[in-house]
């Protein structure tokens, strides 16, 4: 009976090892063809904004490497989430992706939603981030991070800060200083970034954290005073302004983050591929500096690592939203 019982233990072992074996030499002949057909990169917002735009350099970038046409297929709706959910039950094939941003990393601090982040998705690449930019109107007293925090504990609740809506990274940005810097402030949210820059030009308001591209105008007009950056390191469009960490704020970092995702159980070969691609296309100069031209900087990070800071991005903006008690509307 042992004898049997042995017998058909290997049987087993054997035919899962072929099995196995199958299914490894099955992804690795996909990978050796792939593509062999055009690749849909969906955006989940409308034409025109920053994830649109970013998002066609990566197309353009990735149909002249991979030679097959990557075309962009803009599905707006639900904040994002509409188009991110449109991927999270696509084939695990490749040939349909997702532009992440920012915001995948916030929405499950805010809502509920129709699929998992983390375990929806395979992460290929990040392409390129950006720090945002902590700045006050020309009326405002303080000429450094340190010095309007010590203005906001003078004066609790008075200093408006505003945003570009409920949720955005400027938003959980300005949260996220009220938190570390242990700061009193009112926030407003207006829809959309230009609105807001409009009431902060107007004196209306005393301060905002916006996208660096956006607020950089009224920042070299003088309108603006540019106390800090967001980023880990000092912007390249504003290499003399310290960070905030660095001016006050030990610790702090928000950026604004693009990359390419595709379903759960994508192959290892395929998403490798992707990812070898886009980042020999990221380092050409003449690609940094298109991207730079749209308020973006290089930032690769292969899908390891890209997968880790999502996750940290992700645990982050929960306890930001749960202490903050911020929630979307439904």
């Amino acid at each position: 009976m042992k004898s049997n019982n042995k017998q058909l233990y290997s049987a087993l072992g054997m035919a899962l090892a072929l099995s196995m074996l199958f299914a490894f030499a099955t992804a690795a002949a996909a990978a050796d063809a792939y593509p062999n057909k055009p690749i849909r990169l969906v955006v989940p917002y409308p034409p025109g904004g920053t994830t649109d735009v970013v998002g066609r350099l990566m197309a353009d970038g990735l149909s002249e490497r991979l030679g097959q046409k990557v075309f962009l297929d803009n599905k707006g709706g639900g904040g994002g989430v509409i188009g991110t959910e449109i991927v999270s039950k696509a084939a695990p094939e490749g040939y349909t992706l997702l532009v992440g941003s920012g915001a995948f990393a916030i929405h499950p601090a805010l809502q509920k939603l129709p699929y998992d982040p983390m375990k929806s998705f395979t992460p290929v690449s990040r392409a390129v981030s950006g720090p945002i930019a902590l700045v006050v109107n020309e009326k405002v007293p303080a000429k450094s991070v340190k010095e309007l925090i010590a203005l906001a504990k003078q004066k609790p609740g008075k200093l408006i800060f505003v945003t570009s809506g409920i949720g955005g990274n400027p938003h959980m940005g300005i949260e996220l200083f009220k938190m570390m810097a242990g700061i009193d402030i009112k926030i407003v949210h207006f829809k959309g970034g230009g609105p807001a820059m409009v009431d902060l030009l107007g004196g209306h308001s005393d301060a905002a954290i916006n996208s660096i591209p956006q607020a950089l105008p009224h920042i070299q007009s003088g309108k603006f005073r540019v106390l800090g950056t967001s980023g880990e390191e000092r912007s390249d469009f504003l290499p003399d302004v310290p960070t905030i960490a660095e001016a006050g704020v030990p610790g702090y970092e928000v950026v604004q983050w693009f990359g390419i995702m595709a379903p759960a159980s994508t192959p290892a070969p395929i998403v490798e591929r992707l990812n070898k691609e886009l980042k020999a296309f990221l380092v050409l100069p003449e690609v940094k500096k298109r991207f730079k031209d749209v308020g973006a900087e290089v930032g690769h990070q292969g899908p390891a690592d890209f997968g880790r800071f999502i996750e940290k991005d992700i645990t982050r903006w929960k306890r930001v939203a749960e202490k903050a008690n911020i929630k979307l509307e439904q």
